[in-house]
Formats: C-alpha cells, structure tokens, sequence
C-alpha cells in the first residue's frame, strides 16, 4: 500500500502528526507527506515518512496564494498512484477543499476527521470527542482507518536519527535553550521581559544559547545581549533539533520550536497565549510548565495580533516566574 499522509500548516503542526504517520507507517509500503513549505522541513525530521511532496494550500496558509487552476495543477501532477489518503488538519480546519482535489487525482479511498457533510469526498469521516492534544487527534484518525502504533512506539513526538553535532556551535550539553520568536505575534512574550529572563539565567550561573531564524536575527540579539550565545539564522531545522536536544529546558512560546524540543525529549517552560487552547496544543509527552493568564479576553479567538491592549496574557509573565520554571524542570546552573 502507497499512502499519502497530508497535514499542510506550519513545522510544528507536522511534527505533531507524527504518532500518526509512524502507525500509517508500520502497516503501509511506504508513506509519503504532502505538506506546505512552511511544514516541509519538519515532514523531512518524521521518522516513517519516505517522500515529502510540498504544495502551499490557499485554504489553509496564513500567506495563500491565489485560486488558480495553474495553482491547483501543481498538485495534480503530483498525485498519481496512491492507495489512500489521510488528510490530517487542525480542528478549525476542514479536509474537504483536498479531498476534492485528490479525488480528482484517483485517489480511491481517503479519511479525514470532518464535521462537515463530505458526501463523496473521503470514505471514512472521522469524528472525534472531547478536546484531545492534536497528536492524539491525528492518531485517532489513522487508528479509524485501521493503522495502529508498532510495538514499543509509546506515542510521543519524534524525529528520525541520528542528529547533526553540534557541538561547535553550543559547546557541551546542558545549556538552557531560550527560544523568542513566534510566527503569530499573538503569542509571542515581550522581548524586553525575555531578555531579563536570560540577564537572571545567566546571573544565576546558567549558560543560556537563544535560537532563532534568519528573520529573528534583531529580536535574537536584544534578548541575548552580553549574556547569552546567540545562535539566529545558524541552523537549519535538524540542527536546531540537534541544539534543543542538547539542552536542559527550552524557554518558548507557543511555536514549533517548543513542539520540536518535545520530539527530542527537551522539557519546555512554555509562554502559551490563550488564542488557542493548550489542552490541544501545549508541549506533548514532555515535563512542561505553562506559563500565561489561559482565561484572558483573548481566549480562543485564533488572533495573530493581540487583540487586548497591553498583551495581558503573556505580559503578566514576570522574568523571575520563568527562572524558578526553569529552576523546576531541572536545569542545571
């Protein structure tokens, strides 16, 4: 069997369906990952994953491109001679813009979680109770579809090994990861209270690396200061996986960096908005503490930017709560 396994958002989005495509994995041929470039590199971490087909989804991107049939094709030349399809998407999400296309493709059976009426676009609709954490979600779905975890897979995040050294860039192991960057502003924790955080780490004998990408090189370097080694734009995402599995606790708010510091066993001190529930989407299967007022007015509104002025929810956040975190999750000074 060929099966295609889609979830087409961020990194961390992907990493999170990983307990999904290692079941899909252990009763398939091969698994191949349909997903967006700002989730590709993830998909290519995914232990069970063989191939990863990248396509930018207008119904799902926080940047679409335009409908287009131009667009579309794209994909379509890409589909051909799947056995089935699971299409993993977030709650808020529906699954039925792709099941049209890949039933356009041939594909012949397809299974999604739905709430919408899908007629004929997937085989198997999928409905889930409750408020699960979203690897659990997405295992739910290729446990409907008959695909269970091999033995010994306990259902945590993961990614494939081995990693990259990274020793000359971090020096030995037992660092405190701070990552300060988020891709929804939303959820970000002010810079100037972040880089107090690492003035206090630091004070305290912590050795502190701040991660971050190309684009985060400005905020990176406030937060470090003089007293931390700041580590912006040089990694790629395995070695940043290598990075965080090499330190004690990360320090990030809800972005991908948390749930890959999850998939390498890095306990998470995490600055988590309100904007989305984090019975869905706190750091999985790790030690965590979770900082930020959850019963702020942003509550579950999915905003990018902060609606409440002042960014209470994270804002709240003192620096001193985020060493005795750290301090809690055992990182060593």
């Amino acid at each position: 069997m060929r099966i295609l396994v889609a979830r087409l958002d961020n990194a961390g989005d992907v990493l999170l369906s990983g307990p999904c495509v290692r079941a899909v994995a252990a009763g398939a041929d091969s698994v191949t990952m349909l997903a967006g470039p700002h989730g590709r590199a993830a998909a290519e971490l995914l232990p069970g994953v063989d191939e990863v087909i990248e396509w930018c989804a207008p119904w799902i991107d926080p940047e679409p491109p335009p409908v287009t049939a131009e667009h579309t094709k794209t994909l379509r030349d890409k589909i051909t001679g799947f056995d089935a399809a699971l299409i993993v998407t977030s709650f808020h999400q529906s699954p039925l813009p792709l099941a049209l296309i890949l039933r356009e493709c041939g594909v012949p059976w397809i299974g999604a979680i739905s709430e919408d009426y899908p007629g004929s676009l997937v085989d198997l609709r999928h409905r889930v109770d409750g408020d699960p954490p979203e690897p659990e979600r997405a295992l739910s779905l290729a446990e409907a579809a008959g695909f269970t975890l091999p033995p010994g897979d306990d259902g945590t995040l993961a990614v494939r090994g081995p990693l990259p050294d990274v020793r000359g860039l971090t020096g030995e192991p037992g660092y405190v990861a701070v990552h300060p960057a988020a891709s929804v502003p939303a959820r970000a924790w002010p810079a100037e209270q972040c880089a107090e955080a690492v003035r206090l780490l630091a004070e305290d004998g912590y050795r502190v690396v701040v991660t971050g990408g190309p684009g985060d090189a400005d905020l990176t370097a406030r937060v470090a200061g003089e007293h931390a080694l700041d580590l912006a734009g040089r990694t790629d995402l395995n070695q940043l996986a290598a990075v965080l599995s090499r330190a004690s606790v990360l320090v990030a708010p809800n972005t991908g960096p948390a749930h890959l510091a999850a998939a390498v066993g890095t306990p998470v001190v995490s600055l988590f908005a309100p904007v989305v529930p984090a019975a869905r989407w706190a750091p999985y299967g790790v030690p965590s503490v979770l900082l930020g007022d959850q019963e702020a007015p942003c509550r579950d509104t999915r905003a990018r930017r902060c609606p409440v002025p002042g960014h209470p929810c994270l804002a709240g956040v003192t620096p001193d709560e985020v060493r005795q975190a750290v301090e809690k999750l055992g990182g060593a000074a």
